[in-house]
């Protein structure tokens, strides 16, 4: 492995190791800092803004954001590589988006795979896609959000049309090893029958897609929000119930995709 990337820094907020969640098996998930979307619900808001902030909790200064080189980060990975061989884990990059700090995104992915560790992004897919091509030899999954067909409500609830994303789901299906399609299930944005067929059909249309995953919407960002001062855009809105989340994974299935409910 090069000293060029295990020099090459980035942003990050956060490294969450032993996480059963964005990817197979046992895996650690690094946060990187910066976001093109604007989610109502987003449970990381720490995530949105590239600028390292501050946030208080009961009078204790939290501090969100910290630059480290792609060496520093997989010293941390590492340490965990028995579990990743024994469960099919592996490293997951997430953020924020991952696609907006290219250098740093590609040296991580191509370091990881160096060294036997399995790669995989949590991304929207919402760069241009000469950066997505790039990485795409060195990752061996790819998780990439559809949240709405109708970009005028994509939009009004995430601040950026889909136009871009849709075009480049069709372009990453043709040449990434895995695409898992997933879809972050909002009440009053993308909770309707209607709505989560439309994006199953779209992605069961993918080539070489399998997978759809129904993320029910939670509240569990919304304190983040209160120590970085700014109002929650969710108000009180609720969790999905779990009757309402099996109806839309049969409506999911209905396209020909194995759905499940998280992931």
């Amino acid at each position: 492995m090069s000293d060029r990337d295990l020099n090459t820094t980035g942003r990050i907020f956060d490294i969450q190791r032993f996480s059963v969640h964005d990817g197979p098996g046992i895996r650690t998930i690094v946060f990187l800092k910066g976001c093109g979307f604007r989610c109502r619900w987003c449970c990381n808001p720490e995530s949105q803004s590239y600028e390292i902030e501050e946030a208080f909790q009961d009078d204790k200064k939290i501090v969100y954001g910290k630059d480290v080189t792609v060496k520093e980060v997989m010293e941390i990975v590492a340490k965990d590589r028995p579990y990743y061989s024994r469960s099919g884990g592996g490293l997951t990059l997430s953020g924020g988006e991952c696609l907006l700090q290219p250098e740093f995104t590609l040296s991580l992915l191509k370091t990881a795979k160096e060294m036997g560790i399995t790669t995989a992004i949590e991304s929207t897919g919402n760069a241009s896609f000469d950066v997505i091509e790039r990485i795409l030899p060195y990752l061996d999954l790819y998780l990439m959000d559809i949240k709405h067909m109708n970009s005028d409500k994509h939009k009004e609830f995430i601040g950026r049309p889909n136009h871009l994303v849709l075009e480049n789901a069709v372009k990453i299906s043709k040449r990434a090893k895995e695409l898992i399609i997933r879809v972050p299930v909002i009440p009053t944005f993308n909770d309707t029958e209607e709505e989560i067929s439309d994006i199953a059909r779209f992605a069961a249309n993918l080539s070489g897609v399998k997978e759809l995953h129904l993320l029910p919407y939670h509240q569990f960002g919304r304190d983040k929000y209160q120590r970085l001062g700014r109002d929650y855009p969710m108000g009180d809105i609720a969790t999905p119930d779990k009757e309402h989340m099996e109806r839309l994974r049969l409506i999911g299935e209905k396209s020909g995709l194995k759905c499940k409910i998280g992931g």
